[in-house]
């Protein structure tokens, strides 16, 4: 399949006159005084999911040269060659169809010679008949006892993407099978784990695209290894500890077999679902272990949706386009090098994590499609934290450093059942709720925020708030399976429209696999010694990598 060609907006008119309006003085309370309107005008609605830009550094004229930007650069062209399967991963010659992944039944997409949606929708019915037999407690160990624990074992997106999601949907959760993630390479998380997990009752899901990351398989062998121990001195065989006790998701089959894994518990993944978009696969088995396959079918479902909207919404009023072009914005024309996601909801707690990787891994790039050198600002530096511990951490930077940061505030407008038994925690979601309203008020618009202040900041300097820190405001109705998917989808899209107006692609991570590489060679090196230098002191190997550089 050939790979379609697109416009860089570089060199459109666009572009200048957007970097004529960035010289600008910009005052975000200026902007406001002068339209009552602004906060009905600059915000955007779909289904449980609220955008209010208000507080971000534009005018009309800005918004119209953004929405003409993406024109210019074939924005709804890329749109639709994403979602039907396009060639537009052009480093390595492939489509990018997460979005495919959450295709409904009785949706035809047809990529090449696969049947893109019969592929999905079989693998996802493996995923049901596991977790079915895994929730309903027929999956037994090698002593037959039911599975009690599972550890899910994987890296990057192959981790941050189910612990996001397992942790923000638990409360929907309806067994009392327990799911834990484990990613660190050096085998801390996994050595805590071990010490208090029954080897008869733990089931261990191996996630790996490759198969071959090394991250992966070191801790899988030492689960192995410590389930050998117990199983062994039992009469159990090692045949029977890799069947009753591991899953393999992989796209590589052949190094699933060799490694151990059954035929029968192997999950299938393809070359074009890229790690950090792979949740909505059998790579979110552990979600679906823990809240049941048909609130992962919401998740799904969700996703869909806002997939949906991305692919016919007016980019008016089109929430991943319009959230897209304004970081956009403010990276490659306002200079705001740092972006910063704080959800007022600790469910949402590693959701910074997962958009740090998502965002970061994608579009921290510096080469186009045609492998030009860019000569403007692409991915800004990006991290966050639940809002509340936010405040007592890195907010002073925020209100009175010298650093210009954007925002993300996101919060649910509704959690805990209003009745007496919930009384206190509705009054903790109230007071959260406020908290995130008025930090974007004070991050806005400084010592004018609060009135009765501004005399006392204006003769004590050390309290002056300066302002005009930009900022999007994201309110979900509910946090739900349904809303999350969307939520998560939303982002995926941003990052889309963001390379799309850079020209960059968003889907490899060839700097990544260089770390990779490198780090493969030093550990061979470290080797290569009769006498391992893992065995001497510090200073003997300290020598031995200063002789590696």
């Amino acid at each position: 399949m050939s790979m379609p060609l697109y416009k860089n907006a570089r060199s459109s008119m666009q572009w200048t006159q957007l970097q004529q309006l960035a010289k600008q003085e910009w005052s975000i309370a200026a902007l406001f005084s002068q339209d009552e309107s602004r906060t009905q005008r600059y915000s955007a609605q779909t289904g449980a999911l609220y955008m209010d830009y208000s507080k971000q550094c534009i005018d009309d004229k800005v918004i119209t040269n953004l929405l003409d930007l993406a024109n210019s650069s074939d924005l709804g062209k890329r749109i639709t060659d994403l979602m039907q399967g396009m060639t537009i991963n052009t480093s390595e010659e492939r489509a990018a169809l997460h979005t495919a992944l959450r295709l409904p039944e009785g949706a035809k997409l047809q990529v090449g010679s696969q049947n893109v949606t019969a592929d999905v929708h079989n693998s996802l019915a493996q995923v049901e008949r596991l977790s079915q037999r895994i929730r309903s407690g027929n999956w037994r160990g090698f002593s037959g006892k039911a599975i009690t624990d599972v550890i899910n074992i994987g890296v990057g997106g192959s981790d941050l993407g189910p612990l996001m999601a397992a942790t923000a949907l638990d409360e929907w959760a309806d067994t009392e099978i327990v799911v834990h993630f484990v990613s660190n390479m050096d085998g801390s998380q996994l050595d805590n784990l071990l010490k208090r997990l029954n080897a008869e009752t733990t089931l261990f899901i191996i996630s790996s695209k490759s198969f071959g990351t090394v991250d992966t398989l070191s801790n899988a062998k030492t689960a192995l290894s410590w389930l050998l121990v117990t199983a062994l001195l039992r009469a159990g065989t090692q045949e029977s500890v890799l069947r009753r006790h591991f899953i393999g998701i992989s796209a590589n089959s052949v190094k699933m077999s060799a490694w151990g894994i059954h035929p029968e518990h192997q999950l299938q993944l393809w070359d074009w679902v890229g790690g950090r978009f792979s949740l909505w696969s059998a790579i979110g088995l552990a979600i679906a272990i823990r809240i049941g396959m048909s609130q992962f079918r919401e998740l799904l479902a969700g996703a869909h949706s806002m997939d949906m909207h991305f692919a016919t919404a007016d980019f008016k009023g089109n929430l991943p386009v319009l959230l897209g072009l304004l970081a956009v914005w403010n990276s490659t024309f306002l200079h705001i090098h740092a972006h910063t996601v704080l959800p007022y909801d600790g469910r949402l707690s590693y959701l910074p994590s997962y958009l740090t990787q998502l965002e970061m891994e994608s579009n921290g790039k510096s080469v186009t499609h045609s492998g030009e050198q860019v000569d403007y600002d692409t991915c800004p530096i990006l991290w966050g934290e639940i809002g509340s511990n936010a405040q007592h951490a890195f907010y002073q930077l925020l209100h009175q450093g010298t650093q210009h940061v954007s925002c993300d505030f996101i919060a649910c407008v509704r959690h805990y059942n209003d009745d007496a038994q919930n009384a206190s925690l509705q009054h903790q979601h109230e007071l959260s709720l406020a908290n995130c309203l008025a930090q974007s008020r004070v991050l806005a618009f400084g010592n004018d925020a609060v009135a009765n202040i501004a005399a006392s900041c204006d003769a004590d300097k050390y309290k002056h708030y300066r302002g005009n820190q930009p900022s999007t405001t994201l309110l979900i109705d509910e946090l739900t399976p349904h809303s999350l998917g969307a939520l998560v989808a939303l982002y995926e899209h941003k990052v889309y429209v963001m390379a799309s107006i850079w020209d960059i692609n968003p889907f490899d991570q060839w700097g990544v696999e260089m770390g990779k590489q490198m780090a493969e060679s030093v550990y061979q090196s470290l080797q290569q010694d009769n006498n391992s230098p893992f065995d001497t002191s510090t200073n003997q190997l300290l020598a031995h990598i200063r002789q590696l550089s």
